[in-house]
């Protein structure tokens, strides 16, 4: 995680800069990762739901959060963490990190792991302000309480689909797997299509009327012919708006995790 702690310290540094007036008001120091860390480290997390707000490296500026803390982790039993991104990044929803009553609980109820849901603050997962805060706090989540860092997973709906592609590429040291659902993510380039160094289970709705299964085919056929390892479960009948109805398939993901993935 040492480029993360380069990339919040640029981050703020640019923030610091642009933000300094001209009088003679020394300028604060900036927050630094080790303040962040501390903050964190400080938070009461309970066993089950708890929703959380941190202040970033930038003051004022904070990440907000769900943490789901499960009851039988511990230092000698060790939990999969899972990084559930929500669809509609870009629309400030101040709740948005609170949907979790369907699709991945009681989806995953099986793995028994730690849920964290970040808040997109009205960035697409892909800009610069949700990397640092993803990254932050896989960081962190993985340091202070009892994760399994082995299998880390980073799981979507629509943009947060998208999300989850993007950091499947970019970040596969991260990640053991990504499970994207009803998204639509690019994956050819002039040089071809993305090999994807993490195995990936995508869902897709027949119906989706924002994004067009048979594009979604495409990429996600292009990766395959690359070598990537990706399944991927065309569901008929299921519009965009159906999110909560891929539950049913979450048992089959569970089974894959454990018998493909991390076996």
């Amino acid at each position: 995680m040492k480029n993360l702690l380069y990339c919040l310290a640029f981050f703020s540094l640019i923030f610091v800069i642009s933000c300094s007036s001209d009088d003679d008001t020394p300028p604060k120091e900036p927050r630094t990762a080790a303040d962040v860390r501390e903050d964190f480290s400080n938070l009461i997390i309970n066993d089950g739901v708890n929703d959380l707000a941190l202040e970033s490296l930038v003051e004022g500026v904070f990440w907000n959060f769900r943490i789901v803390q499960p009851e039988s982790a511990s230092s000698a039993n060790k939990r999969p963490l899972i990084i559930d991104l929500h669809g509609g990044a870009r629309n400030m929803l101040l709740d948005a990190h609170k949907t979790t009553s369907c699709l991945i609980l009681p989806g995953m109820e099986n793995l028994d792991p730690y849920i964290v849901r970040p808040n997109s603050s009205g960035y697409q997962w892909y800009d610069e302000f949700n990397q640092v805060q993803v990254q932050a706090l896989v960081d962190m989540v993985s340091q202070f309480l009892d994760v399994d860092t082995s299998k880390i997973v980073v799981m979507g709906y629509s943009d947060g689909g998208n999300g989850s592609f993007f950091f499947a590429q970019f970040f596969p040291e991260i990640f053991s797997a990504a499970i994207p659902l009803a998204s639509s993510y690019d994956t050819s380039s002039s040089g071809g299509y993305t090999k994807f160094d993490i195995p990936i289970y995508a869902f897709h709705g027949e119906e989706d009327e924002l994004f067009d299964v048979e594009i979604t085919q495409g990429f996600i056929d292009g990766s395959i012919n690359a070598g990537s390892d990706i399944t991927f479960v065309r569901v008929a009948g299921l519009d965009h708006f159906a999110g909560c109805e891929y539950e049913t398939y979450m048992p089959d993901v569970e089974d894959w995790l454990l018998n493909h993935v991390w076996n």
